[in-house]
């Protein structure tokens, strides 16, 4: 299913990548793409891909910024971030930023549902029962996508991944992906 939805959803995510590719790079130096290491089924890393939404340099400037997290438990995110950039802003809000992942899908490195894929050091901070979401593959969406997104408290995020890993069925799959597109277009706790 995951194969078969994310080759039918790749012509209409290439051309708001392009677009999108197009809109970054007349706005900010560096490459459209964004590749980071994070953790997939069983801990197992794997190269995720984005969209750029951030100044080129970011990863090396984001410790310098934790004062601005507004998360608990070994997560980063902030609505105050200055390293995303104008076009970013939008590409967030929207999670087009995310579209790459379809590339993710089809390798066979996520799925279209499943908790969303932690940094590396994000799981070496993980308490023992919060490495349960490690148990199967991450996904582009998942509960807490679609219940708050960046304004749920991560170990509420944590505790929903694990309520999903106990009830997941196909249906619970359609129900979630279905659930996705307004929780997106309503752009609440997007970061």
């Amino acid at each position: 299913m995951d194969v078969a939805i994310a080759v039918v959803l790749a012509l209409p995510a290439a051309i708001v990548v392009a677009l999108s590719a197009i809109a970054i790079k007349l706005t900010s130096s560096g490459p459209v793409l964004f590749r980071q290491q994070r953790c997939g089924l069983n801990g197992r890393t794997f190269t995720m891909y984005k969209l750029r939404s951030m100044v080129d340099n970011a990863e090396q400037t984001r410790f310098e910024l934790e004062s601005l997290n507004e998360m608990d438990g070994p997560v980063f995110k902030s609505s105050r971030d200055p390293r995303i950039t104008a076009v970013g802003k939008l590409l967030r809000r929207f999670s087009i930023d995310e579209l790459p992942q379809l590339y993710n899908v089809l390798r066979g490195d996520m799925s279209l549902v499943g908790p969303r894929p932690p940094l590396p050091q994000e799981v070496a901070r993980y308490e023992r029962w919060q490495r349960r979401r490690l148990s199967m593959k991450p996904g582009l969406t998942c509960l807490w996508q679609i219940g708050g997104r960046a304004d749920l408290p991560f170990e509420r995020q944590v505790e929903l991944d694990i309520e999903y890993l106990r009830k997941r069925n196909v249906w619970l799959d359609l129900w979630i992906m279905l659930r996705t597109v307004p929780a997106v277009l309503a752009a609440r706790g997007a970061y």
